[in-house]
């Protein structure tokens, strides 16, 4: 299945600005888990757990699903396939990865702006955890991305037998274009 080319172009966009709209977030939400977590000043620390309860449900999940989406789009409707190259593959996991324990975590976000919203002990609050979420939301959109860039050679069993028939279908044609016909 091919797409016209300005058709894949939208798609690629669309796939392009989820994608930088999530790690961007991700920077946002790690800044603020990093305020949250050292700041001296109760008012900041509650600031930062609710926003980033907003954060992770109104632009973390949204553009994690947007990008699962343009993602599959772009690679069931272009060259690249969604299992003939193993960089293909390597992004589908990470991206489906990285968007179920963000849809996990967001249980515990909304716990900590919970307690972050009572007027109670912000200790709680003084967890690594969103730190360290974050963090590794960060390496794995980064990994993502450079294998964007990089796209390093290697395809899949299916994707090399694909290759060979589109080879044999190829050839068959130049030897004998009428009998291919």
């Amino acid at each position: 299945m091919t797409m016209a080319p300005s058709l894949r172009k939208f798609a690629l966009t669309a796939h392009v600005v989820s994608s930088v709209g999530w790690l961007g977030a991700v920077v946002v939400f790690l800044g603020l888990s990093i305020a949250g977590m050292t700041s001296q000043h109760p008012e900041t620390v509650r600031g930062a757990y609710l926003a980033m309860e907003s954060i992770g449900l109104f632009v973390l999940v949204p553009f994690s699903v947007a990008s699962l989406l343009t993602g599959l789009v772009q690679s069931l409707a272009t060259k690249w396939g969604l299992i003939r190259h193993y960089w293909v593959v390597a992004k589908l996991l990470i991206n489906v990865l990285a968007s179920l324990i963000l849809l996990i975590y967001t249980q515990t976000l909304a716990s900590l702006a919970a307690t972050a919203s009572a007027d109670g002990d912000l200790g709680l609050l003084r967890s690594p955890s969103p730190v360290l979420h974050a963090i590794a939301g960060l390496v794995l959109l980064l990994a993502a991305a450079a294998l964007s860039v990089y796209k390093p050679r290697g395809m899949t069993r299916y994707g090399w037998h694909k290759q060979q028939e589109q080879r044999q279908a190829l050839q068959a044609v130049r030897h004998d274009p009428v009998r291919a016909a």
